[in-house]
């Protein structure tokens, strides 16, 4: 590794630092860098202008969100995750999401149906246009505002902790122009059973949403390890 020069440790816009994480994230996300790739320091300073002390500040807030590991004699690198790790981290993403749905209150008043409505046509308009990232982001912003419904922080934390440790898988998911519609229909049907006070629905349909980057990651694993 590197040593930190003292020129590495002169002020870094922390908006520059969040940008490469953003990025970097993004990047994870939609297959761009894949499951084992390294992160080296010298690449990442030279891509984004950043310092020695700046790159290892993003790797380590990467790192905080489940998304790279460091490796002994390897350095940083995108995690990945063996098939058991994957089953075992969306059990429990389904513990927490469908009992999230299990006790929000019912039918949902409609001043916050309509925000709920105003995030999804955000994404709407972002499916139908291609843009993967802007459908990454309201994606995001669609389940921060559904599971907010509950107004249970912990809870709310929880799920969007274990939702982004599982950046690394979805990628397969989302980038397939029909997983994304699939997504979007599945929100809608969401939104309605919110306003019908149809929990079952809800509860079947959190379960059953987060099936396919699940499946479309273990998928790619066995192709990869038959290969």
């Amino acid at each position: 590794m590197n040593a930190i020069t003292p020129a590495d440790l002169e002020p870094q816009a922390p908006d520059a630092q969040a940008a490469a994480v953003a990025t970097l994230e993004e990047d994870i996300v939609f297959g761009r860098l894949h499951p084992r790739e390294r992160l080296t320091e010298d690449e990442l300073m030279a891509r984004f202008g950043l310092k020695r002390h700046a790159v290892r500040q993003v790797l380590a807030e990467l790192e905080l969100l489940g998304v790279v590991e460091r490796k002994r004699n390897i350095g940083a690198v995108v995690r990945a995750y063996s098939a058991r790790e994957v089953m075992e981290l969306y059990a429990l993403r389904d513990v927490l999401e469908v009992h999230a749905a299990s006790l929000m209150p019912l039918p949902v008043a409609p001043a916050r149906l309509a925000a709920l409505v105003a995030v999804q046509r955000e994404h709407d308009a972002a499916v139908a246009d291609g843009d993967a990232r802007r459908v990454f982001r309201s994606n995001q912003r669609f389940h921060r505002e559904l599971f907010g419904l509950l107004d249970n922080a912990v809870l709310g934390q929880a799920i969007e902790e274990y939702a982004r440790r599982t950046h690394p898988i979805r990628f397969g998911s989302l980038a397939a122009a029909h997983y994304r519609e699939r997504a979007r229909q599945e929100h809608w049907a969401m939104i309605h059973a919110l306003r019908d006070g149809n929990r079952a629905a809800l509860m079947t349909l959190c379960r059953e949403h987060l099936l396919p980057s699940r499946d479309a990651y273990l998928a790619s694993e066995q192709a990869r390890r038959g290969a």
